[in-house]
């Protein structure tokens, strides 16, 4: 028997009972986590800054200020969200009326990646619990202070019927992958993400997969350079480059690149200083194996900025790298790290051929004074999700729905797109008994004219 049937069959029992269907239930879940997360802001903080030395200021911007807005956002809109919503009724099925219901998929699995180990836990763990699912969260082992943290919320929080933590490594996850879930929520890189899904086929389980890619900045001649540079230094180099919708490269105009470099070092000593590596605003990366990965690419005649590095410390400083060509090996890969390449381009239709030809991207991110022709330009495109003029903020909405496009990933969420992630869509349709039409029942003789004709009003 697998180790993890006993924890998951507790869970399927106290969902087949109904517990979670309850929304002042759930409801009152949402307001103890929030309640619970507001008392250990402090540990948690204390936590990312001993796992990558996060600043208290960027840790709580970009893991815990997000998740007390979704939080009260699921607050306000549950009822709305979860009540069946009456559709206008076919005339085929006249007299009726019809229904779409939100339903819990049951019990699912949560796996959290490392870069945002607080925020990318929680946030779809709210969403689970608003749509009245029971849920296994796995956070990251390379956040081993983080998961900590996660998993004694967790425990205070919740009854481990309801929601559970398991730590542990990659080992402990694909056991985890042996047992059936009803649905399964993965945020990490594209290579994991892939044998997420080979797992969950075995099943048939849905998954929303959201992985990552390279993520193109495209900055055109009419662009507002100074604008873009102190834009794209905060996107590129907060949390170290880890992010997985960062800016991976800029793609630049030939007569605009020398300013724009100018600027961006600029920017980058404006925001650190000259001491980058005793700068406290500024983390490390997440473990040798990363650092190892991302020297790579500090190739001497590449570098026109930074490149300096400590292994002791794990520490990269913000690189900007010029003349890289597409054979590059950091043209090969996701960069998830603080090295900005720069690569020219002569014509627009560039950009497009490589977008069609390659992996779409997590986001795509245009700088240009010209918002008609950007808008127009963009809309060609595919990837996940972007912004013109600005970089990361189409994260920040919680109207709309975040999510990858092809190998960036799969579904989506965000807000309502959350809690709909969350459930399955139920259709039930109410037929009334006074009336009862004989013409679909056999026998079928001389009706094939009638029903074609009836189908042709409803056109």
């Amino acid at each position: 028997m697998n180790s993890f049937y006993p924890l998951l069959h507790e869970q399927r029992t106290f969902f087949n009972a109904n517990h979670t269907l309850v929304l002042e239930n759930r409801k009152q879940l949402l307001t103890a986590l929030k309640t619970n997360i507001e008392k250990k802001e402090a540990k948690i903080l204390s936590a990312l800054q001993q796992d990558f030395k996060k600043s208290p200021f960027e840790g709580f911007v970009t893991e815990i200020s997000i998740l007390y807005l979704e939080i009260d956002n699921h607050l306000k809109n549950l009822n709305r969200w979860s009540r069946p919503k009456r559709v206008r009724s076919s005339l085929l099925n006249f007299p009726s009326s019809e229904y779409i219901y939100k339903q819990p998929y049951g019990s699912v699995l949560i796996i959290a990646p490392w870069n945002y180990p607080f925020l990318l836990a929680i946030r779809p763990l709210i969403a689970a619990i608003a749509a009245g699912n029971t849920v296994v969260l796995k956070p990251s082992e390379l956040t081993p202070y983080t998961a900590l943290i996660l998993e004694e919320l967790i425990r205070e929080t919740f009854q481990s019927e309801w929601v559970t933590t398991v730590l542990g490594d990659a080992d402990v996850t694909t056991k985890l992958l042996e047992n059936k879930f009803d649905k399964i929520f993965f945020t990490g890189s594209t290579q994991v993400g892939k044998i997420i899904y080979q797992s969950a086929a075995k099943h048939l389980t849905p998954v929303v997969l959201e992985l990552g890619g390279k993520s193109p900045c495209v900055i055109t001649e009419s662009a507002n350079l100074e604008l873009a540079a102190k834009r794209i230094v905060f996107g590129k180099f907060v949390n170290a480059g880890q992010t997985c919708i960062a800016p991976d490269f800029i793609w630049i105009a030939k007569k605009s690149k020398p300013k724009f470099i100018a600027l961006l070092q600029q920017y980058i000593l404006d925001f650190y200083g000259s001491d980058i590596q005793n700068n406290t605003d500024y983390p490390r990366i997440i473990n040798a194996k990363n650092f190892n990965r991302l020297i790579r690419y500090l190739q001497p005649e590449h570098i026109i900025f930074g490149g300096v590095h400590d292994v002791k410390e794990l520490y990269i400083a913000p690189t900007i790298l010029d003349n890289v060509n597409w054979q590059d090996p950091v043209m090969q890969e996701e960069i998830f790290g603080p090295v900005l390449p720069i690569v020219t381009y002569d014509d627009l239709e560039e950009v497009i051929l490589y977008n069609q030809q390659n992996a779409k991207p997590l986001a795509f991110y245009m700088f240009s004074g010209e918002i008609e022709k950007a808008k127009k330009f963009m809309d060609k495109l595919q990837f996940g999700g972007g912004c013109i003029n600005d970089v990361l903020s189409h994260i920040i909405n919680l109207r709309v729905p975040f999510g990858g496009f092809g190998e960036s990933g799969m579904g989506n969420y965000n807000g309502k797109f959350s809690f709909d992630a969350f459930s399955h869509s139920k259709t039930i349709v109410h037929r009334k008994n006074w009336l009862d039409l004989k013409m679909k029942y056999p026998p079928y003789q001389n009706k094939l004219t009638f029903i074609k004709k009836i189908l042709s009003l409803l056109k």
